[in-house]
């Protein structure tokens, strides 16, 4: 018994900055030296990102250092954030708060204890008899291992819908510094929330956008300095190298080679990619590793230009976008392709319906 995606929504903060706008902010309020300053120009108003929405109540607070009232925000719009694409995917998918049986919820942009699925259940309206998952520190990967937790519980005791929610406030993890991924990163992450609800197949309530047949993953320590976060005076700094683009192009189509073998599938026999939408480089070079023309990570680059890298919902943006542009056949079948922080990899197979 497989499960299937009931309905999928997707979500973002109300404030929308484009790069321009960007541009001219961090300009005018920090004191760039000249080749900081360079790279920010080339980074903000060279490349196609169009904009990004971001977890503030104006872009001001981008200036904001402390640890605690980041967190806050953090909390603030991760739960808004996310709360709106649940509503959504439950409204979707015809499923009241009640039937809800299960919450696994991923992030890697702030820490809380208890986790976000505690004010989440609250903010929904679920049951005290929830089941539920709080996974950090997965990054950029972070939404399938998400999905495969939730296709576990399903496994246990399958008769009510899980509720799978990745979100990020990237935003409450800018950090200012001269240092080249600091710039990066600063010019390229976005926030936004995806919510899946997940249920056995074999419910007289069935139906729904896609059946997922397998998962595979793995996890290479010795790329782990090239690609994380770390604690520095109580904030996240993100470590971006860049060796990023061939490390997760490599891993990524280990893990996929695992998956694919394991079903006597060749890319071939794939008709839709949802990789995660990490940047052009990534993209580029996910591309050349896997012989994938550029139709095929089409979605994923228009889910890069529409909202930058929003780290674990970005590939489930871009399974939205195609179910909903690319119109997929009913046995056709999609590969959902992330990686993240660890260095980690993750792929996903499904059977869309």
């Amino acid at each position: 018994m497989k499960p299937i995606i009931r309905a999928l929504s997707t979500a973002n903060p109300p404030l929308h900055t484009t790069q321009q706008e960007a541009f001219d902010f961090f300009r005018t309020h920090f004191n760039l030296d000249p080749e900081e300053e360079k790279l920010y120009r080339r980074l903000l108003l060279e490349c196609p990102i169009r904009g990004r929405y971001v977890g503030m109540d104006k872009l001001d607070d981008a200036c904001e250092t402390d640890p605690d009232r980041l967190n806050a925000r953090f909390l603030k719009y991760a739960r808004q954030t996310a709360a709106a694409a649940a509503i959504k995917a439950l409204e979707d998918a015809h499923v009241s708060p009640a039937e809800i049986g299960g919450l696994v919820v991923n992030t890697c942009t702030g820490y809380l204890c208890p986790g976000l699925t505690s004010y989440l259940a609250e903010d929904l309206g679920l049951g005290n008899d929830l089941r539920t998952l709080d996974l950090v520190g997965m990054g950029c990967g972070g939404a399938l291992p998400n999905l495969e937790a939730a296709a576990g519980l399903l496994a246990l005791n399958g008769q009510r819908p899980v509720l799978s929610i990745a979100v990020e406030i990237c935003s409450a993890t800018l950090f200012m510094g001269t240092a080249p991924a600091l710039v990066v990163s600063n010019s390229i992450f976005g926030d936004g929330a995806a919510a899946v609800v997940m249920q056995n197949g074999e419910s007289d309530k069935a139906g729904g956008l896609a059946r997922v047949l397998d998962f595979a993953s793995g996890v290479y320590p010795q790329y782990r300095g090239q690609l994380h976060y770390r604690q520095e005076g109580g904030r996240l700094r993100n470590v971006l190298s860049i060796k990023v683009p061939k490390i997760g192009a490599k891993i990524a189509s280990e893990v996929l080679t695992r998956l694919l073998n394991r079903h006597h599938l060749t890319q071939n026999a794939v008709q839709w990619w949802a990789v995660h939408a990490g940047g052009t480089a990534v993209l580029d070079q996910v591309g050349r590793d896997l012989g994938l023309p550029e139709t095929d990570l089409r979605f994923s680059m228009e889910v890069f230009h529409s909202y930058g890298n929003m780290s674990s919902p970005s590939v489930l943006f871009t399974l939205k976008h195609i179910i909903e542009q690319g119109r997929p056949r009913s046995g056709d079948l999609g590969v959902l392709l992330t990686f993240g922080a660890g260095f980690s990899a993750f792929a996903a197979l499904l059977e869309f319906l």
